[in-house]
């Protein structure tokens, strides 16, 4: 009896040992910073033909909760097609499932746009995520946050849920 309870004991012990990697990858998103928010970021994204500069000041790299590194960043259209400067603000690179307000974004690399209400307006705004060849593949809206101190172009803020914002406006991330 004796030896059943001791391997019962070590396996136990075994077990909760190996749960902090688990319970490290259920916490939620990590903002990266340094050396490797440096090397992932790009200096062009492909959209559509076209090779569009990423504004790396308005970028973000970050760790989803299961492990996957998803690069948020903005894009400079100035001086593209009226096209490109209404459909696109940013892009997303990822190696790994997560959703953006209740949209999947899975592997791979995605441009989005928006539909911004007038500044005076409480109304939400629409997020629109399209593949590189211009197709859209998911859509939804964010609320604005008044509340937010120092709203900048790109923001992620981690919490529970953690958030991209554009401006003021949040759109959870999971």
């Amino acid at each position: 009896m004796k030896k059943y309870l001791f391997l019962f004991i070590s396996a136990l012990v075994l077990a909760v040992a190996g749960m902090p990697s688990t319970l490290h990858a259920q916490k939620g998103f990590e903002v990266v910073k340094g050396k490797a928010f440096e090397d992932a970021i790009p200096g062009d994204f492909y959209l559509e033909g076209s090779r569009i500069p990423v504004q790396k000041r308005n970028a973000a790299l970050v760790k989803t909760p299961a492990g996957a590194r998803v690069v948020i960043g903005l894009i400079d259209t100035s001086g593209y097609s009226s096209h490109f400067q209404q459909k696109y603000e940013g892009m997303i690179i990822s190696e790994g499932n997560f959703t953006v307000c209740g949209q999947k974004v899975g592997v791979g690399s995605f441009g989005f746009g928006n539909t911004k209400p007038m500044a005076t307006s409480n109304e939400d705004m629409k997020l629109m995520i399209y593949d590189q060849a211009g197709a859209k593949v998911g859509e939804c809206s964010g609320k604005k946050d008044a509340s937010l101190a120092k709203p900048s172009p790109l923001q992620i803020v981690i919490g529970n849920p953690s958030k991209l914002y554009l401006g003021r406006y949040g759109f959870d991330l999971k």
